[in-house]
């Protein structure tokens, strides 16, 4: 069972991420993992993230949603959880994949303000309305609650049952235009060494170096959330395009693109934070799609495809379906990426820009629980 168990939080790992351009909820780590009603377990358990990620996902009809942590200090060191729960989450911490703070409530509306994500929370938020007004809009604040199969979402203020993002505050817009350096040696979140939590393992399927975390911000300075130091303006953010697959009608994974670096897309592509398609792909669509089947760079803001595979590939111009308007790419052709336009691996396989790719067939998302034993978890009976 302890096998098992650690398989799930390595699942888990792979879905916390300090990442501004992937985090799609913000969760307050110490208060998800005391929600004993969920299972009705043991006081303490880091599960019960996964339990709370798996329902992001299927509320999202998206695979791999990763949610921004913030963790209070003392979670590193409580009794309730496990040793190797403990272990997990300074290994997260080290790794700049969650937060650590002394008050962490204060600094996940925060984030939620500067990145726009919504929160899930069962506390209220009474009286904070006034200082950030989008906690009446639906779908912005959530509450996890046991619901059958799983936890289900109910709304505090403003309505709704589904997760809503909202935009950036001009102070995030500002923010997230720079890069940050942290007096501080070692800091994993804005160290000199590219901060943000960039993932320690590239070569697990689902990460990718993850981008740096927004600056708090303490009496308009921008400072690291964890030191309490002055951040040092280190220059220009690279640009950053956010691009999704989407394999039989369901949004498998988002990724970011830089400037700095291509990705790789494919079967199974050798480099590193290559995105490895073969896990979710039928015995034809592995036959045919090359181990690493199209390159993406950015370039002058410009997303370009060049294809790197043995059998070719396709561009849906503005997303079209139609036979007739797609558009061939013969191997080592590349072409710019216009807006709306889909990459086409293999029938059904597909990337694009994020915000044109949406989940259109009703499939299950994978869970991160899907090796937790039973007697770890006991779902409220329907």
């Amino acid at each position: 069972m302890r096998f098992e168990i650690s398989k799930v939080l390595d699942a888990i790992e792979g879905r916390v991420c300090t990442d501004p351009s992937l985090a799609r909820a913000v969760v307050d780590l110490a208060e998800v993992i005391r929600w004993q009603d969920l299972d009705g377990g043991r006081p303490a358990s880091l599960l019960r993230l996964g339990m709370v990620i798996d329902a992001l996902s299927r509320q999202m009809e998206e695979d791999s949603v990763p949610v921004y942590a913030i963790v209070h200090r003392a979670l590193l060191s409580d009794a309730d959880l496990t040793s190797n729960e403990r272990m997990v989450v300074r290994r997260w911490a080290d790794d700049g994949l969650v937060e650590v703070l002394d008050h962490p409530g204060d600094r996940m509306l925060e984030v939620a303000d500067l990145l726009g994500l919504p929160v899930l929370s069962r506390v209220r938020f009474d009286g904070l309305s006034g200082r950030y007004p989008w906690l009446g809009q639906a779908g912005r604040v959530l509450a996890p609650v046991p619901g059958a199969g799983g936890p289900v979402f109910i709304a505090h203020l403003g309505g709704g049952q589904n997760p809503a993002s909202g935009n950036r505050s001009p102070a995030g817009v500002k923010l997230l235009a720079r890069q940050w350096r942290c007096p501080e040696s070692g800091c994993a979140l804005f160290g000199s060494g590219g901060g943000g939590g960039a993932f320690a393992d590239l070569a697990r399927v689902d990460r990718a170096p993850a981008g740096q975390p927004p600056p708090a911000l303490r009496n308009g300075v921008p400072t690291c959330p964890r030191h309490g130091a002055r951040l040092g303006d280190a220059g220009p953010r690279p640009r950053t395009e956010v691009l999704a697959v989407r394999i039989g009608g369901l949004v498998r994974r988002r990724f970011a693109l830089t400037e700095a670096q291509p990705v790789l897309i494919g079967r199974a592509p050798d480099s590193s934070g290559g995105v490895v398609l073969g896990q979710w792909l039928n015995d034809e669509a592995r036959r045919w799609i090359s181990r690493s089947h199209v390159r993406l760079e950015l370039r002058v803001g410009e997303v370009i495809v060049t294809d790197t595979s043995t059998n070719g590939s396709g561009v849906r111009p503005g997303g079209s379906m139609a036979e007739p308007d797609r558009i061939a790419l013969a191997p080592q052709q590349s072409r710019v990426l216009a807006g709306g336009d889909i990459i086409e691996l293999y029938p059904g396989v597909q990337v694009g820009r994020a915000a044109d790719l949406a989940s259109d067939a009703k499939f299950t998302p994978n869970s991160v629980m899907a090796e937790a034993p039973t007697m770890a978890m006991r779902l409220p009976r329907p």
